[in-house]
Formats: C-alpha cells, sequence, structure tokens
C-alpha cells in the first residue's frame, strides 16, 4: 500500500514536471515574439509620428521664409533711401564749406597781395639806406687813414720828446713813473693818516666830554638807594614759645602755611626769629605778612591760617597796584595798560644782584628821560622804555625764556609802540636799537647797575668773575701774564714782544675785548690794557 503511494506520488511529480518544462518554453518562446511585435508596432507609429512632424516644419519654414523675404526688401528700400538722404546732405555741407574755404582764399590772397605790396615799398627804402650807408663807409674809410696818419705822426713826435727827456733825466719812462707814483703815494698816505688820526682823536675828545657831561648831570640829578634787600625774609617773634605755635601739633600749622604760601619756614634754634625762604619774592611777602598777622592775633590753626593768607593777598595785589600807579606818576608817563602797572608792583618785591629791580626800573627811567632831554629827543619814550625795560622780570621765575625776551613780549601783547618793545629788547645787546632813545635807555641801564652800591654779589661769584675775566684774556696767542684789577673793571695783559708787535698789540685788545662782551656778564665796563714792552740789558764788566 505504502510502495503505491510512493508510486502514484512520483507520477504526480514527474507529470508536474514536465507541464513546468512546457510552460517554461512557452514562456521563453512567446516573451521574445511579443518584444518584437511590440517594437515593429511603436516603429511603426514613431515613423509615421515623424513624418507628420515634418510636414508642419516644412510648412512654417517656407512661411518664415517668405516673411523674411519680404521684411528684407522693406529694409533695403528704407536703407536706400537714407543713404540717399545722407548723401544729399554730404553734398550741401561740402559745397557750403568748399564756398567758405574759397571766400577765405580769396581774402589771404588780397592780404598776401598787400604785403607783398608792402615788402617792395620797405625793400626800395632799404636800398636807398644801403647806398647812403656805403657812401658814409667810404667816408669813414676816408677819415680813418688821415687820423691814422695824423697818429703816427704825433706818435712819432712824442717818442722823440720822451727820448731827449730820458736823456736829459738820465730815467726810463718806466722808472719815471715808478718813482713819481711812489711820492704821491708816501705824501697822500702820510697825509691822510695825519688827518684820520687828529679827526678821530678830536672825536675821541668831544665825545668823551660831552658822555662825561651828560652822564655826571643825568646822575647828579637822579638820587638813589644802595643796595639792601636780601633773598629771604626774617619774621621777629615776642618770644621763643611762639615757635611751638607756629609749628602745631605734629607740625599741622607750618604745613598748612607752606603749602597755602609756597615759602619754606626755618624754625631753629635762632632766638625770636623765624625765617622764610623761597625763589619767589611776592610768595615770600605774602607769607611774611601772614606770619606777622597772625602772631599779632594769637590764634594760629590751619583754617585761620588759609583765611589770613587769602586776606593778605588781596591786600597785597591792591599795594602791589599802588606801587605800580606810584611808579608810573613819580616818572611822569600815563596811559599804560592796567595788566603792566601791575606788573611794575610786583617789581618791588624782586632784586638782581641786591638791587631793587623796581627802583632800578624807575632810576633808569629817570636817568634816559634826562639825558633825552639833554639831547633834545623824545623824553616820554625814553622814559616809558626805561620804566618797561626790565618788565619780564616780575614773570621769569613763573615762564621760561629770558626776561628781555619776555619783557618784548609782554609790551607787545599789551599795545606798546614797536619803538618802546624795540627798546627793551635792546637794553642788553640782544638786538641792534632802531631809535636813540633805544640807546639811552641801554646807557640809563648800565649806569643803574654799574654806579657805586647799586649791587653786590657774593664773593665766590665775585672770584669766579674774575678768573673768568682772566681766563679769557690767557687763551689768545703771544700772552705771557694777565691780571684782572680794580675790582674787575679792568684787565691788564703781557703780551711776549718776539711774538706781537705794536699793531697786533692793538688787534688783541680788541679781539679780547669782543670776547670778554660775548662770554661773561658783568655790570658797567671792563677795561682791556695790552702791554707790549721790549728790554735791552747789558753788563758792563
Amino acid at each position: 500500500m505504502l510502495n503505491a503511494n510512493v508510486s502514484a506520488l512520483f507520477l504526480a511529480a514527474d507529470a508536474w514536471f514536465v507541464g513546468f518544462i512546457v510552460t517554461l518554453v512557452i514562456a521563453i518562446v512567446a516573451v521574445p515574439a511579443a518584444a518584437i511585435l511590440c517594437w515593429i508596432f511603436s516603429r511603426k507609429l514613431y515613423k509615421s509620428k515623424i513624418d507628420s512632424q515634418l510636414g508642419d516644419v516644412k510648412a512654417r519654414s517656407e512661411k518664415m521664409i517668405e516673411d523674411a523675404t519680404a521684411e528684407c526688401k522693406a529694409l533695403k528700400k528704407e536703407a536706400i533711401l537714407e543713404a540717399k538722404e545722407q548723401e544729399l546732405k554730404l553734398k550741401n555741407e561740402f559745397e557750403r564749406e568748399t564756398r567758405d574755404k574759397k571766400s577765405e582764399l580769396n581774402k589771404l590772397e588780397q592780404r598776401l597781395m598787400q604785403k607783398e605790396d608792402n615788402l617792395d615799398k620797405k625793400e626800395s627804402a632799404l636800398d636807398k639806406k644801403n647806398e647812403e650807408l656805403e657812401k658814409q663807409k667810404k667816408d669813414l674809410v676816408l677819415k680813418e687813414q688821415e687820423v691814422k696818419k695824423t697818429q703816427e705822426k704825433v706818435n712819432h713826435q712824442h717818442e722823440l720828446m720822451v727820448q731827449e727827456l730820458e736823456k736829459v733825466a738820465q730815467l726810463t719812462k718806466d722808472e719815471a713813473k715808478k718813482l713819481l707814483s711812489e711820492e704821491i703815494l708816501d705824501e697822500a698816505r702820510h697825509d691822510v693818516a695825519l688827518q684820520v688820526r687828529n679827526i678821530e682823536q678830536t672825536a675821541k675828545d668831544e665825545a668823551q666830554n660831552e658822555a662825561k657831561k651828560l652822564i655826571s648831570l643825568a646822575v647828579q640829578r637822579c638820587a638813589a638807594d644802595h643796595a639792601s634787600e636780601i633773598t629771604v625774609s626774617v619774621v621777629p617773634i615776642p618770644s621763643d614759645d611762639m615757635k611751638a605755635r607756629i609749628i602745631g601739633r605734629e607740625g599741622r600749622n607750618i604745613r598748612a602755611l607752606e603749602n597755602a604760601t609756597g615759602i619754606e619756614l626755618i624754625v631753629d634754634d635762632t632766638p625770636e626769629v623765624v625765617i622764610l625762604s623761597g625763589f619767589d619774592p611776592v610768595r615770600r611777602e605774602v607769607a611774611r605778612l601772614t606770619l606777622e598777622k597772625l602772631i599779632a592775633d594769637g590764634r594760629i590753626h590751619p583754617a585761620r591760617i588759609e583765611e589770613t593768607v587769602a586776606k593778605v593777598k588781596k591786600e597785597l595785589d591792591q599795594e602791589i597796584k599802588a606801587a605800580g600807579e606810584s611808579a608810573m606818576f613819580d616818572v611822569g608817563i600815563y596811559g599804560l595798560h592796567p595788566e603792566l602797572i601791575k606788573l611794575i608792583g610786583r617789581l618791588k618785591y624782586r632784586t638782581s644782584y641786591g638791587q631793587n629791580v623796581y627802583k632800578h626800573s624807575v632810576e633808569v627811567a629817570q636817568l634816559a628821560g634826562l639825558m633825552a632831554s639833554e639831547l633834545g629827543l623824545d623824553v616820554t619814550l625814553a622814559k616809558r622804555a626805561g620804566l618797561l625795560h626790565d618788565i619780564g622780570k616780575a614773570v621769569d621765575k613763573e615762564q621760561e625764556g629770558t626776561h628781555v625776551q619776555l619783557g618784548a613780549d609782554l609790551a607787545k601783547k599789551f599795545g606798546e609802540k614797536a619803538n618802546v618793545i624795540n627798546a627793551i629788547a635792546a637794553h642788553h645787546g640782544d638786538c641792534e636799537p632802531k631809535t636813540m632813545e633805544a640807546v639811552l635807555v641801554a646807557a640809563a641801564d648800565a649806569i643803574s647797575g654799574a654806579r657805586p652800591g647799586a649791587r653786590r654779589e657774593t664773593g665766590t661769584n665775585y672770584v669766579k668773575r674774575l678768573e673768568k675775566l682772566e681766563s679769557i684774556a690767557a687763551g689768545f696767542n703771544g700772552v705771557d701774564k694777565c691780571y684782572a684789577i680794580q675790582a674787575g673793571r679792568e684787565v691788564r695783559v703781557m703780551v711776549k714782544p718776539e711774538q706781537v708787535d705794536d699793531a697786533q698789540a692793538m688787534f688783541l685788545a680788541k679781539d679780547i675785548a669782543k670776547k670778554i662782551e660775548a662770554e661773561l656778564e658783568y655790570p658797567g665796563q671792563i677795561k682791556v690794557n695790552v702791554i707790549r714792552e721790549s728790554r735791552a740789558v747789558e753788563y758792563a764788566k
């Protein structure tokens, strides 16, 4: 039974496999056949479609060709018409330009014809002038020949005369000319030297006499004080117990006073005095007055110190203004700027080599005015410039620059005239004086600073100035020894006689004086005395 089932199964399987193979073969054969049939059918469809599209394209292209041909014909006609119009226009312009050129050429031709006529006329005139010049040239040639003949005769006669004179004088022409010229030059030099020496000596004598007279009159009529100011201020106190109150607890009072005034207080073992030290004289005066008021009042503390300092500054400003007005009235000038008046008042607290600059300025103004009146010059200008000549010293502790430059800038700033500014700028030789009043201001400044008792200097500065004076003189060639005498007012220079002659000694003195002026600062003037001595020594045995 089992074997029958298995056999049935194998038979069924064989039948299915055979059916599958047959179906597979049919499928393999049917698919390519279907594909070939589809390709043939689609090709026929595509060909029919292409043929219809080609027909449409051909119809469109033929229509476009017809439209393009018609448009080209229209454009061609328009281009031909435009070309004809342009040709006509150019032709008209050409004809017009041609007519203009022809008219211009005609005008130029007429001008050339006129110029040719003028040139012909000028040429004929030149021909006539040339003929005349030829005639004059011939006449000149004849006259030159006659002059040459005459000159030859004169030269021949002159040579004969010279030969005769040489025989008589027994000298040649050149020797006689040289001898005569030397004698004339020697006589002329001698006469000129005598006249120059006499004129110079007369001028020097008269100038010295007049200058001495003028300066002596000015000095006699001007009275001034001696130098007495010093660079520190001393404030007396009633007792040494006051020093402790001035210093205060832990030094607060003295610090407050120094901060408020800018001045250093020196409280040492000196009995019953306090010393104030500072470079600014106005601040030192404020500190002095403040300390005196505090000592008199007895209340000394930082708040009171600041209050007193402010009050003293206001009072001092009024005093400075009053001092400036007083100086202006004493000198006799008016119309100064208010700021310049204040600066003049500040000079009351400024010293130079111990000399009070305020009094020095008033003195210079008076001296310059007196000398100007003696010479018949502008007295007001001389006084004004003399009073303002050291105005720069009022601000030279606060601003950079020399007092001369600062003074000229201040005068210019506050509306002073050019002559006053020049006198201020030239009173120490920094620039050339433009007026006689400027020269008088410089002279008055030198007189005021150089008079006895006007200034003083320390022993160290004095010795340095003398050493510098001697070193300047000793630096020249041919100098043997030199000595500064008369408190530096004169330097005597001994020269080596074999190296320096008398003429060189005079030039040496001038060179030494110029170098002293350039390198040394000094009051008044310094006399340079060059001494040349030759000695002949022999011993009898």
